[in-house]
Order: structure tokens, then sequence, then C-alpha cells
């Protein structure tokens, strides 16, 4: 988890709080239709646990912060150009909310969905 320290104490972030930012962040991106469970047993994990958020992962090593984000992404936009704004997006909102940088944002794409042409 980071940690900031103060004189005052210290701060710790969950990787829950990180996961949350990181997908709000996603689902504002143009193009990205949903998130997506990376395999059936994190899906079953992800239904009985309330810390999980769905298609995000977030890892520390050494004290980076990595994300995996695993997306559904509308057919018919331009797959690389999504998932790059996805990183961007993602890689700046966790760092402007937490203040500490993120070392890397991968993006998984699990699918694509054709919407309906009502």
């Amino acid at each position: 988890m980071p940690e900031k320290k103060s004189s005052l104490g210290r701060i710790e972030v969950s990787l829950a709080a990180i996961a949350s930012i990181a997908q709000q962040a996603v689902l504002s991106c143009y193009g990205v239709v949903g998130t997506s469970d990376k395999s059936l047993a994190s899906g079953i994990v992800g239904a009985l646990s309330k810390e999980h958020k769905r298609g995000i992962d977030v890892h520390i090593k050494d004290g980076q912060i990595f994300i995996d984000v695993y997306v559904i992404i509308e057919y018919g936009t331009r797959i690389v150009a999504v998932a790059q704004s996805v990183m961007n997006v993602v890689k700046f909102s966790v760092e402007r909310a937490l203040g500490v940088p993120v070392a890397e944002v991968n993006v998984h794409v699990e699918g694509l969905r054709v919407s309906s042409v009502d």
C-alpha cells in the first residue's frame, strides 16, 4: 500500500481504493464499454469479496504501483488508440489522487462489443 509519512503520522491508501480510482478513470474513456475479470476464478472471487474491483488489478512492488486493466472495447473503434487513452487516463487519475507516481498501467483487451444500432 502506498504510504506517506508526515510529522503528524502516516497515510495509507488501500489497493481497493486505488482500484476504485482506476476503475472510474477507465469507465470515463471513449470506446470502453466496460471492464472484465481476467478469468472465471477471479470472477468468482470478485462475486464473494467486497474489496474486489472488477477488471482492475493493483500491485505494489518495491514501492511502485503497477495496475492491470481488463477492458471490453466498442467494436469499430481503434483498439490501440483506446488502450493508449486508458493507460494515460488511469496513470493521470491515480497520480493526481495519490501524489505518488504510477510505474505501469497495462491494458488487456478482453473482448469487443457491438452496440445496438437503434
